[in-house]
């Protein structure tokens, strides 16, 4: 039950990361947007690490039924490490590191970057179907 529960969580979140290319590509300014909130508030700093924590114990469970298992192990264990210590890091270094990174990236830059999004959520379900 685990095991299907996990898959599905894998596949949900590759189809997240394609959503998020066409949001990049087609909305570039609301990317940004919301780039900028990362972190702004209490409770959008921890739902979103919390949220962060579902897809990368769910790349960890089910790596060895993967493609790639050493990859979605890596993968999962690096976002769950990023993710425990973005909960103990102040919640303003974090809004401030997203504040700063959304005044490089201009809209252009995310739309540039958007096919890479369509990758990687395309490789993370094709490694699991």
């Amino acid at each position: 039950m685990i095991t299907i529960i996990s898959k599905w969580t894998v596949v949900l979140f590759g189809a997240f990361i394609i959503f998020v290319g066409f949001i990049m590509l087609f909305v570039p300014k609301k990317a940004r947007a919301t780039l900028r909130k990362a972190g702004s508030t209490d409770f959008i700093n921890y739902m979103e690490i919390t949220i962060r924590l579902i897809p990368a114990v769910a790349l960890i469970l089910y790596a060895d039924f993967c493609k790639f298992p050493e990859v979605f192990k890596i993968f999962g264990w690096i976002m769950l490490s990023t993710s425990l210590i973005l909960y103990i890091l102040p919640r303003k270094k974090h809004h401030n590191f997203s504040l700063k990174s959304a005044e490089i990236l201009k809209p252009i830059c995310f739309q540039l970057i958007s096919p890479l999004a369509f990758l990687f959520g395309g490789l993370i379900i094709f490694n699991v179907l």
